[in-house]
């Protein structure tokens, strides 16, 4: 075992490090053929923003219904990156990216063939779907890269989360200003069915499939009770937070997790193993993902709002698609600093990794909460929050893959995705609810106030430090041989080719 200075070990045996040149090489590939797929799939997030206006209209629907064509995708990404883990240590991980892939064409062709309502829904669900991708080709990492680029490609794979939601925006503003709004769907089309040629001709089928049999009770309670909490939050302000709508789906939720919970803990082969989840390292880094999940989503939500509102009404007036280009670099930073996460992994350790980049992050925000006057002033704070982002990112799916078994990685690296997803759900909920609590009227519009803009970047800056906070509490555990099965990367690559 490999060991960095914090008392780390590396996720695979040392005897990998004797890698060649040409393995290394066949890595790198797929490396960089899993971190494309991730960027396609979380992509998705952003792509109907810019029509989001016009979805009433085009769909002949009310605003109230459109809104579903967002909810939908959140909700399904939310339940399918567990799941999708827990599939991946069963049946081969390459299995299920392959079919996470195949979802995501499914799901692009069924929106822009479909006009109304209901295929939309249905068809930005399977996208969703497809989020499944991104903890399974995460936990795959470590089984097809030697010691001294594992680091490297999780924190590269990690970022596509935020990068391609960065890039998103303005790619989706431009298609959908310069084409008809069918094309955003054809668009993704033809990305996904790229990424599912690549996965199947490079992406290597390893012997990592584990078996047992799939917990389809597990998979069902725990998707209904997280759409019932899920929904709540995410029109907790339409409906209203006191309604009984908001209310019975809350505490409905969270009474079907505690059912499933005890569920699982009787389950001989559950679908997420809570004793292993339970874990003092796992869990704190679960909670933490859960406050860096909030302040990863806070920027994202309030900065194109403040650079969107007209001049004349207090805001910095730039188009949608300026506003997309001027967060752009925040996304692209993202991927500039994996490197420098995976170098920082393996120098002082993913726990205190993971604490700088959350203090990063809080201290972006603070910039934004001193400096909102211009564009390029809040281009420079979500860079900077964008560069802690990256950072913190990177190490969740380390640390969490240096706490459980091998055969297990899947389904908590899914599991730590459900965290963060439920991170970013509750900052569009919070900073909705903060930014309409006090507005200014100018004539027959009303728009969020700048005291209310800088209470958003304040409370996100506060959930980045909560996050450092429960970062330093994280044990650094000394996995034991038996722990780390993982084959060389060398011998696993070659192997799957020969």
């Amino acid at each position: 075992m490999s060991t960095s200075p914090s008392g780390e070990q590396s996720a695979v045996p040392v005897d990998a490090e004797l890698t060649d040149d040409k393995h290394t090489g066949a890595a790198i590939a797929v490396v960089a053929v899993l971190c494309f797929g991730g960027l396609v799939a979380s992509l998705m997030q952003t792509l109907v923003i810019p029509i989001q206006p016009e979805l009433p209209r085009l769909l002949d629907t009310s605003i109230s219904n459109a809104s579903w064509v967002i909810t939908a995708t959140l909700l399904a990404a939310a339940v399918a990156m567990p799941i999708a883990g827990r599939l991946g240590d069963m049946f081969g991980k390459q299995r299920i990216m392959l079919g996470s892939a195949m979802l995501l064409v499914v799901g692009s062709l069924i929106c822009a063939l479909g006009g109304s309502l209901i295929p939309m829904i249905v068809g930005r669900a399977v996208q969703g779907l497809a989020m499944g991708f991104i903890p399974v080709g995460i936990s795959l990492m470590r089984e097809v890269t030697p010691p001294k680029l594992t680091s490297m490609a999780v924190a590269a794979m990690s970022a596509t989360l935020g990068v391609g939601g960065a890039i998103g925006l303005p790619l989706s503003a431009w298609v959908a200003q310069e084409f008809d709004w069918r094309a955003l769907f054809w668009v993704s089309a033809a990305l996904a069915l790229v990424v599912t040629v690549l996965v199947a001709v490079l992406v290597p089928h390893i012997d990592d499939s584990n078996g047992g049999h799939f917990d389809i009770g597990g998979a069902v309670g725990l998707a209904l009770g997280l759409s019932g909490i899920l929904i709540a939050v995410s029109k907790g302000n339409d409906w209203g937070w006191g309604s009984a709508s908001t209310l019975g789906l809350l505490f409905g939720g969270l009474v079907l997790l505690l059912i499933w919970a005890a569920y699982e803990l009787r389950h001989t082969d559950p679908l997420v193993d809570l004793r292993t989840t339970a874990r003092p390292a796992v869990l704190l880094t679960n909670i933490a993902a859960i406050a860096i999940g909030f302040g990863m989503m806070a920027q994202a939500v309030v900065m194109p709002q403040l650079l969107e509102i007209p001049v004349a009404m207090g805001g910095l007036g730039q188009t949608l698609l300026a506003a997309g280009l001027w967060m752009a670099p925040g996304g692209l930073m993202m991927l500039v600093f994996a490197p420098v996460s995976g170098t920082l992994i393996n120098t002082i350790g993913a726990k205190f990794t993971m604490a700088i980049g959350a203090t990063v992050l809080g201290l972006g925000y603070l910039g934004a909460f001193l400096l909102m006057n211009a564009p390029w002033q809040l281009a420079l704070a979500s860079v900077i929050c964008s560069a802690g982002v990256g950072i913190g990112y990177a190490a969740m799916p380390t640390l969490i893959m240096n706490s459980v078994p091998i055969r297990e990685a899947g389904a908590a690296v899914g599991l730590n995705g459900l965290m963060r997803s439920i991170g970013t759900t509750s900052a569009s909920a919070v900073m909705a609810l903060v930014l309409t609590s006090s507005t200014v009227t100018y004539g027959s519009f009303d728009v969020p106030s700048h005291s209310a803009f800088r209470w958003c970047f304040l409370i996100g800056a506060i959930a980045a430090f909560v996050g450092v906070a429960i970062t330093m509490f994280i044990p650094v555990l000394r996995k034991k041989a038996d722990h780390q099965t993982a084959p060389a990367a060398s011998e696993t690559v070659t192997a799957a080719r020969t």
